[in-house]
């Protein structure tokens, strides 16, 4: 068996050669296989365009679909929707987004309620969402001194997430419709 010390340790400059849709966190690559199934990719585009109304009158934040978000320089995500309250400056992001939605998958479940979960409650991101396609709802999270404070399982509820200069509401029943 491998020690630690002896697998392999890979960081950004690798992970931007590989084929295909990849994520890598502390150096270890995970594939994005399989591609997401049609229920998930519909939840997603809902979500994007439920953001991105809501957002219409704010010059400052911006709904964002799975883009690199080089969180060091041997951890890289993808979140299936963000908000930023920037302007990125490159092709990939550098700074925490102000609120992620991971959509759950069997494949992915585990590393979005935990892994994830941690990367996001260390990078500051202000609100993670976990979708559950299964049970249609929603765990909302809210970053209050520097860790997660579960706000609600929503269903079918309005919230209201303060972002850093918009407050926008999100009526999560609208993301289960069709």
């Amino acid at each position: 068996m491998l020690t630690p010390e002896e697998l392999p340790h890979y960081v950004y400059e690798d992970y931007a050669l590989w084929e295909g849709r990849w994520e890598l966190i502390e150096g270890i690559p995970y594939a994005m296989k399989p591609s997401p199934d049609f229920r998930h990719q519909r939840i997603s585009l809902k979500i994007a365009r439920l953001l991105d109304e809501a957002l219409d009158g704010c010059d400052v934040c911006r709904a964002v679909l799975p883009v690199d978000w080089r969180v060091t320089e041997d951890t890289v995500v993808q979140p299936d929707n963000m908000v930023i309250c920037y302007r990125p400056s490159g092709a990939f992001l550098t700074k925490a987004p102000a609120l992620i939605f991971e959509i759950l998958s069997p494949s992915t479940a585990r590393k979005d309620k935990r892994t994830k979960y941690a990367i996001y409650e260390r990078e500051g991101v202000a609100y993670y969402c976990i979708v559950d396609p299964e049970n249609k709802a929603t765990e909302i999270y809210r970053l209050d001194e520097g860790r997660y404070v579960k706000q609600m399982d929503a269903v079918d509820e309005l919230f209201a997430f303060d972002l850093d200069k918009c407050r926008i509401k999100f009526d999560f029943a609208r993301i289960w419709l069709g």
